[in-house]
């Protein structure tokens, strides 16, 4: 059979245009989900490249998530697949899935002020120095970043709003709670506590970054400054936020 008339694998591929090559040199998050796809393919159809085979499959069913809908015996239709290559095809995508939804239980959700406290108490409660913390969360109050900004005394006036509102929109979260501690042990919110908390949420309003709440770790109990009323979170409404 002429090379014409076969089916074109990766190995016909020049050597710099070879998927698995590629992934070995730069890892696999260099690489185009036409590409990887042809990893799983390996080769063709006649006239076509392994990594054009994995274009067309995705114009066909319009991205992985088509991909993911489609049905084994829709893939099996595919000129060049067969039922091995479908397997193959929905076992990769399967276990994509699958790693995704398990990210996505491992993230501590917050519904409530005592849920912080739950998070952070173990972390805060008996410290000798006080420590500031934004906890920056997705659209379902799921936790995707817990970074300490501050330790040592707690100057509110250093605090700037900026530094605070870089971590949200590095995380691209949709919103944040600031946790700190009183080493006094009294969880009870200064006044200065309080100037700067309707700061914040000002500062939130105009970043489009909601601000749930600033909880505040005493050596036994906590307070929470949005369920004492004492700050108006009108601009911030807190989704599932009791």
């Amino acid at each position: 059979m002429e090379k014409s008339q076969r089916r074109k694998g990766i190995q016909d591929l020049p050597e710099n245009e070879r998927p698995r090559e590629r992934l070995a040199q730069r890892g696999e998050s260099a690489l185009s989900s036409q590409e990887l796809l042809a990893i799983l393919l390996r080769v063709g159809v006649v006239g076509m490249s392994a990594v054009d085979l994995g274009k067309e499959l995705l114009d066909r069913f319009e991205g992985l998530r088509g991909l993911h809908a489609a049905s084994f015996d829709e893939l099996c239709e595919v000129k060049g697949l067969g039922p091995a290559k479908a397997a193959q095809l929905k076992a990769a995508i399967e276990l994509g899935y699958r790693m995704q939804q398990e990210s996505e239980k491992s993230k501590p959700r917050f519904s409530k002020p005592e849920d912080v406290d739950e998070h952070m108490h173990h972390l805060l409660a008996g410290k000798t120095q006080e420590e500031l913390w934004v906890l920056a969360l997705n659209t379902r109050n799921q936790l995707i970043r817990k970074q300490q900004l501050y330790k040592g005394t707690i100057n509110h006036s250093s605090a700037r709003m900026a530094e605070i509102m870089e971590i949200p929109i590095r995380a691209r979260a949709a919103a944040i709670i600031l946790v700190h501690n009183h080493p006094s042990g009294d969880p009870k919110p200064s006044a200065e506590d309080i100037r700067f908390t309707e700061e914040l949420v000002s500062a939130g309003q105009l970043m489009d970054i909601g601000v749930l709440d600033h909880i505040i770790i005493g050596k036994i109990d906590y307070s929470s400054i949005r369920k004492l009323g004492q700050v108006s979170f009108k601009s911030s409404p807190g989704k599932h936020w009791d």
